[in-house]
């Protein structure tokens, strides 16, 4: 199993159950390298203060100078697993890289990103580097890197750097906080009855004063923590690398990140892998409905399984099992051995990220089974891989990162509140076991900061066609996203799996690996309308 991936739509802050994008590899600690060259912001300048109304112009910008400490010791201080081609043939080279804060004024404030070089002593004849995202937006793209050399094929690291980097506002690079580990606790928790107006008001109110605290931290400089900022920075470390052309690999969000990078530099890209596209034709909301309908989709799935597995059979109705879990955890949240409690809303994040892979399903039949006997902690500590959060109590910043760059994507003043409740409601309905806990996150961009600056939709008129990849079953990044993202793209071609679960490659496909692999060395692409089997 690759990662914990989890979905980007409007939803940003966990407010019991939103849906994230992120794509990240849990690995114990980060790169040393990070505790030397701090990644922190040079003071404010009058550049963060005069956010682009307009359409912007963006000067040259110089490229930053790169120095590269050796930090190969965080393989073995932290217990990495290494792929067995691998192994006593990699270094590890640690960075901080310095980006404009506003690259319409590329001379002003500077931020710096922590950057990762992976280096295989094998790779000789080297095609440059691979830049890797993991998603989220919020997804540490260190964490991505060394968590992919568990299984990542040899062949290709003979050809390439391994580049992984933490987007700006992320873990290592000048993260963004917005609140304490007690606070996201109670958020997380939380379980507002959104069809009352108290519950309705108290969902508002969480999200405004996450939004605020976020302000708090960033000041003028939040808005510029936006997708078409990270696009440029990653061309800035392309050139810090040294390399004339991008070969890219994006999962989920990170899809999104790739495709504006090539909307943004087409002529630069030599080849990139989008895994598990987010749909560039819908909004916020119709996006994550579709969302919410893959993750019911995806439980029907389970369910299916389940006669066949002695993990779960015992379970005569999945659903009702889960969905009375649920209801008695609204009643009086579960016990989990803890002081903590299983609240309705911490059920259903614990059972939509056993969803994710295929391979977590039976542990989420014995959560079930436990929460069926009012034991909540299995669900529990499912909720807590989603959402980034440790046994000592400490989150990642993944929900700050995550809210301020979809928020500043996202255009200002939506949804109204007659949307949200007009939605809500439908949701409760439509979607039992996610629908209720996921319309909290509606409000995570409504009270958000003014100033935006969108996306473009996707076209990019590269050398090479672009590949991107759609899991028929995927709940997270349903496969239309990956149908809609290659047409919108106009230069791209769509490999298929007959999979479940989110995203596609090293996911167990031989045939989606191998299409994979030969396209990133050698730029061929898969027969077209290909569709690879279970």
């Amino acid at each position: 199993m690759l990662a914990r991936r989890r979905l980007r739509a409007l939803a940003t802050l966990t407010l019991a159950g939103a849906l994230l994008t992120a794509c990240t590899q849990p690995v114990t600690g980060t790169p040393q390298a990070a505790s030397n060259t701090p990644a922190t912001s040079t003071a404010p300048s009058s550049s963060a203060s005069s956010f682009p109304k307009s359409t912007p112009t963006y000067p040259p910008v110089t490229v930053p100078e790169t120095d590269f400490s050796d930090c190969t010791s965080i393989l073995s201080e932290n217990n990495i697993p290494v792929e067995a081609a691998l192994k006593g043939k990699l270094t590890l080279g640690c960075a901080a890289v310095e980006v404009p804060l506003d690259y319409t004024r590329p001379t002003g404030t500077k931020i710096k990103l922590t950057v990762l070089k992976i280096h295989d002593s094998e790779n000789t004849h080297s095609t440059g580097s691979l830049l890797v995202n993991p998603g989220g937006p919020g997804g540490s793209g260190l964490d991505l890197a060394l968590g992919l050399l568990s299984n990542f094929p040899a062949s290709v690291m003979q050809h390439f750097d391994m580049i992984g980097f933490d987007p700006r506002g992320v873990g290592e690079s000048t993260p963004i906080t917005c609140a304490s580990n007690k606070e996201k606790d109670a958020i997380n928790a939380a379980s507002p009855d959104m069809s009352t107006t108290a519950g309705f008001n108290d969902a508002k109110e969480l999200a405004k004063v996450f939004d605020d605290d976020c302000v708090k931290d960033k000041g003028s400089e939040l808005p510029y923590f936006n997708t078409e900022n990270t696009a440029r920075d990653m061309d800035l470390i392309r050139q810090a690398v040294g390399d004339d052309q991008m070969n890219y690999l994006g999962f989920s969000y990170g899809t999104e990140l790739g495709a504006a990078y090539a909307h943004l530099f087409p002529s630069k890209v030599r080849v990139a892998v989008l895994d598990g596209a987010v749909d560039p034709l819908t909004n916020g909301v119709q996006q994550f409905a579709d969302q919410l309908k893959g993750f019911e989709e995806a439980f029907d799935q389970f369910a299916a399984y389940c006669p066949t597995s002695s993990t779960c059979n015992s379970l005569a109705d999945p659903r009702a099992t889960a969905e009375s879990i649920e209801a008695a955890a609204l009643a009086s949240p579960l016990s989990t051995g803890s002081s903590r409690k299983l609240t309705a809303s911490l059920a259903s994040t614990g059972i939509l990220q056993a969803l994710y892979s295929r391979s977590l399903w039976p542990s989420l039949a014995a959560a079930l089974i436990a929460g069926k006997s009012g034991d909540g902690s299995k669900l529990l500590a499912l909720a807590d891989q989603y959402t980034e959060r440790s046994s000592d109590g400490t989150y990642t910043n993944i929900a700050d990162a995550n809210t301020a760059i979809s928020c500043n994507d996202t255009p200002a003043g939506t949804p109204t509140d007659a949307t949200i409740r007009a939605t809500a409601a439908k949701w409760t309905t439509e979607y039992p076991l996610f629908g209720k806990w996921a319309a909290i996150s509606l409000f995570s961009c409504q009270q958000w900061q003014p100033n935006r600056l969108v996306p473009p939709k996707p076209t990019a008129p590269t050398p090479t066609k672009v590949l991107v990849i759609g899991n028929l079953h995927d709940p997270a990044t349903p496969y239309q996203g990956a149908k809609d993202l290659t047409t919108t793209m106009g230069n791209a071609e769509l490999l298929s799996w007959d999979g479940e679960g989110h995203t596609s490659y090293l996911e167990g496909s031989s045939c989606v690996d191998d299409y994979v692999n030969n396209y990133l060395i050698s730029e061929k692409l898969p027969p077209a309308n290909t569709t690879c089997p279970k």
